[in-house]
């Protein structure tokens, strides 16, 4: 299991902007992380005092830039910087997640991965209930 001080050596996001706080399995083809931080009335993306569900989409791009990097690690590397460019056949599937009382589970896979680019398809859940799916597609600096 992957905790949360090597989840922050392998991306950009710090401190409360890092939304996932373990991984609970990954290979070299899919990734399934756990958070429990969506309750905190501190989350940096609350607005009006809520969290939407809109925002599992930069839970989805956090889960394909741990996965880039445990990639990069486990080759002797790092991974590179990435900008999530586009989001396809997203469905979301409740409208808010602050007051969900157990954790967020997310399972995203490689759809496609180039030197430049990858691909990932993304299902969060909590609990048994689907919360959203679709897939993500970042362009790699």
């Amino acid at each position: 299991m992957v905790g949360r001080d090597e989840i922050q050596a392998l991306i950009p996001h710090q401190g409360a902007m890092c939304l996932w706080d373990e991984v609970i399995e990954w290979d070299p083809s899919r990734i399934v992380l756990r958070a429990d931080n969506h309750r905190g009335s501190d989350h940096p993306l609350r607005s009006g005092g809520r969290l939407r569900a809109i925002h599992l989409c930069e839970y989805s791009a956090q889960a394909m830039a741990v996965h880039g990097g445990l990639l990069a690690s486990a080759d002797g590397g790092s991974a590179r910087p990435g900008r999530l460019v586009a989001l396809r056949q997203v469905a979301l599937h409740a409208a808010r997640i602050d007051g969900l009382p157990g954790s967020l589970q997310c399972e995203a896979h490689v759809l496609a991965q180039t030197q430049d680019s990858q691909q990932y398809g993304f299902r969060i859940w909590h609990q048994d209930t689907l919360l959203a799916e679709g897939r993500a597609a970042a362009m790699l600096r």
